[in-house]
């Protein structure tokens, strides 16, 4: 059982190092329902990944980087409005997968686990390539941060100082893939989105600065995580919901504490 709680565990404070800093930027861009379509895009994955019977999480990986890819695509090539992209593709690809999910009765499938998530059910391969995931994305993001705060800030700006504004939209868009594939068995399809936008936007509140920002964002998912760990133990609640439960709870105490960015 103290593997179980320190797998979980150890899961849970990965995906809050990958959400803060992503959820950050996703939030300032004015994309949280960009979460909600790569979400939405993973059952196709898995639809995909049980018809062809190969690894669940590598093909919701791909699935989740070939949609982000497609809608980089679509937007820049045929200037279709981002919401309304956003909008197609999500539902589109949640209709296709729940459709070839239905095809495939014989198989056993625990559909609520990927929904909502099964914390307490992660193994030491999902670590492993949750946290192969994870260091990749920080390294690029320690890489290109700069950068990704200034195309967030005034993204015309940037495209006349030289940065290559589509590419690191292009890189943003697939980082974003690649932790919604990875966290999906952790807080589930319906949730991951949450883990993006509640702690980043708890964390605005106070931060000064996008670094600021992004650890603050970090340091919410981590007690939201550790919070929502302790309901699922305690009380036998689903830790997926727990864990969003306890980031909505800091959002709301953040909201109603005096607001130290302002008053500094």
């Amino acid at each position: 059982m103290t593997d179980i709680l320190l797998n979980a565990l150890f899961a849970g404070l990965l995906v809050a190092v990958l959400c803060g800093p992503l959820g950050a930027l996703v939030t300032w861009q004015r994309m949280a329902y960009y979460g909600d379509t790569l979400a939405h895009s993973a059952l196709l994955g898995l639809a995909l990944g049980l018809a062809l019977q190969v690894n669940l999480q590598y093909s919701v990986l791909i699935t989740c980087l070939l949609i982000a890819s497609l809608l980089f695509a679509l937007q820049w090539w045929r200037d279709i409005a981002l919401d309304s992209l956003l909008g197609i593709l999500s539902h589109s690809s949640l209709a296709l997968g729940l459709v070839c999910l239905s095809f495939l009765d014989g198989q056993q499938l625990d559909l609520n686990a990927f929904l909502f998530g099964d914390l307490l059910a992660i193994v030491r391969e999902d670590l492993i390539s949750l946290s192969i995931i994870c260091v990749l994305v920080i390294a690029l993001l320690l890489r290109y941060w700069p950068a990704l705060v200034a195309i967030t800030a005034h993204a015309e700006l940037a495209e006349i100082e030289g940065l290559p504004v589509k590419r690191l939209r292009l890189l943003l868009m697939l980082m974003v893939a690649a932790t919604v594939a990875v966290a999906m068995k952790i807080v589930g399809v319906l949730l991951i989105t949450a883990m993006l936008i509640i702690p980043a936007s708890a964390a605005g509140r106070f931060a000064r600065s996008p670094e600021q920002a992004a650890v603050l964002a970090i340091i919410c998912g981590a007690i939201a995580v550790v919070c929502g760990l302790a309901g699922a133990w305690y009380w036998d609640t689903p830790a997926g919901p727990s864990i969003v439960l306890g980031a909505g709870s800091l959002f709301v105490l953040g909201q109603l504490a005096p607001s130290y960015r302002r008053r500094n």
